[in-house]
């Protein structure tokens, strides 16, 4: 059972040595160092951190937001670390450790909230996605042709005046724009 810590910087001026110091002293074996952007979410160190985490082991970070940027993140990594059987904690977040049952807790109702809020976003979403189409917006992206062209390229394939190919190069679009007229 290690003990890996991680410390993050968002800017190369700053420094990881006080994180790290704490870590250490915390117990941390081998510890993940990084300058990212919290918002990025393809850092190299904190995926290296959980590819080392075994059964058993513990990743601790100083605070939480050394680890993520949103709680959706946080989860998302909170769960890569559970796959890898091992345990969470951050030093400054008591309630943020899930080596104790009140730490899954927490995190659990966290999770639970987090897809709360997903499912009224989504929700939300498609109502103004129907309330748009009521008002008559058009979704998704413009035709590629006019209605005039439209009707000249159907007009054309029906009389065996032009191929597919020949509409395609003339209205500058794919063939397979032109085959979905029919």
């Amino acid at each position: 059972m290690t003990i890996f810590g991680y410390a993050r910087v968002s800017t190369d001026g700053q420094s990881v040595d006080a994180q790290v110091k704490a870590l250490r002293v915390a117990g941390a074996e081998t510890v993940f160092r990084e300058t990212a952007s919290g918002a990025k979410t393809d850092r190299r160190e904190l995926a290296r951190a959980i590819k080392s985490l075994g059964a058993g082991d513990t990743l601790i970070v100083t605070r939480l937001d050394r680890l993520a940027r949103s709680t959706r993140d946080l989860l998302n990594t909170l769960d890569a670390v559970a796959k890898a059987g091992a345990g969470f904690r951050s030093l400054a977040d008591a309630w943020a450790d899930t080596t104790t049952a009140h730490g899954r807790l927490m995190l659990t109702v966290l999770g639970g909230l987090a897809e709360f809020e997903r499912d009224l976003i989504r929700a939300r979403t498609s109502e103004g996605r129907e309330r748009a189409k009521a008002r008559g917006v058009h979704m998704g992206r413009p035709p590629a042709l006019t209605r005039h062209q439209r009707e000249e390229a159907r007009e054309a394939l029906a009389n065996g005046t032009a191929t597919q190919a020949d509409l395609a190069r003339r209205f500058n679009v794919s063939q397979a724009t032109i085959s979905r007229l029919t």
